[in-house]
């Protein structure tokens, strides 16, 4: 399957993440703004039709540049944003969950993208969070966003199964994103759940962490002996295993190089063959 429903559209499997176009650690404006540019560009070029951003992104700056980069958007572009986190002066990652900020994130977001309607909006809980009173006020203040026309629908994210179930209870959710890869598979009762449901699971991180060196997926002993047997990058393979994973599984690999976008782009032609599967059942 090359594409599957978010929320109230349907777009390709295999999107793009714009959290790697900002500056390192994702923060300030990026080392070349015209690059940053120019993969945004491309992406669209190669048919992505699901872009994945976030105020905090910079902050500020990843939104500017897809505004910059392809405004007016093609109309089957889908443009889904993150609230309940922001940066302070120095790049540190906050809380701002409230729900005064997350109707203030939201708005922000519609600004700095020029637009008046968001395909989704993931609520971002905090580490730890559970679900009670304070979860429900979140809830509340994005389904009157939902009410209000400024978001499609409802995502969350860094939820467990347990907050799954308790805000279907609430409202409906048209995704989850969570960390999911071939070697952090915590997520995964979160995934099937998801798709028992018909709803979108987007795993972010899905060749490891953005943050400084990371070695886990693309390092790995079989991710690595795969993709050599396979004629793959390391990368490529890591992909393909979790578009494997089940047909509800939206991929979002970020980046800041054209090339490495044509390549993650590639993976949807990619299947891989038993040996592979079996090789990869037990990646560390």
């Amino acid at each position: 399957m090359s594409s599957y429903s978010l929320g109230s559209v349907t777009v390709s499997r295999v999107g793009f993440g714009a959290m790697q176009l900002p500056g390192p650690g994702v923060f300030g404006p990026p080392r070349d703004r015209d690059a940053a540019l120019a993969v945004l560009r491309r992406a669209v070029e190669l048919g992505v039709e699901h872009i994945d951003t976030a105020q905090a992104y910079g902050p500020d700056v990843a939104n500017e540049l897809i505004k910059t980069a392809l405004f007016p958007y093609p109309d089957n572009l889908a443009l889904v944003s993150k609230v309940g986190v922001r940066r302070d002066a120095s790049g540190d990652w906050l809380p701002a969950d409230d729900p005064a900020q997350l109707r203030q994130d939201i708005e922000e977001n519609l600004r700095s993208l020029g637009v008046e309607r968001l395909t989704a909006v993931n609520l971002r809980l905090n580490e730890g969070a559970r679900p009670d009173q304070r979860f429900d006020d979140q809830l509340a203040v994005m389904v009157k966003a939902r009410e209000d026309g400024l978001i499609g629908g409802i995502g969350l994210s860094g939820v467990t199964r347990e907050h799954l179930l308790y805000a279907v209870g609430q409202t409906d959710i048209v995704c989850v994103q969570n960390q999911l890869n071939v070697v952090d598979r915590a997520s995964m009762p979160v995934l099937e759940e998801c798709y028992a449901r018909g709803m979108a699971f987007v795993p972010f991180f899905p060749l490891g962490s953005a943050f400084g060196p990371n070695n886990a997926v693309l390092g790995s002993r079989q991710v690595v002996q795969a993709a050599q047997r396979l004629g793959h990058t390391p990368a490529q393979v890591a992909l393909a295993w979790m578009l494997s994973l089940r047909p509800n599984v939206l991929l979002i690999p970020g980046t800041s190089s054209v090339r490495h976008l044509e390549e993650n782009l590639a993976v949807s032609g990619i299947e891989l063959d038993q040996q592979a599967q079996d090789e990869l059942a037990d990646a560390a």
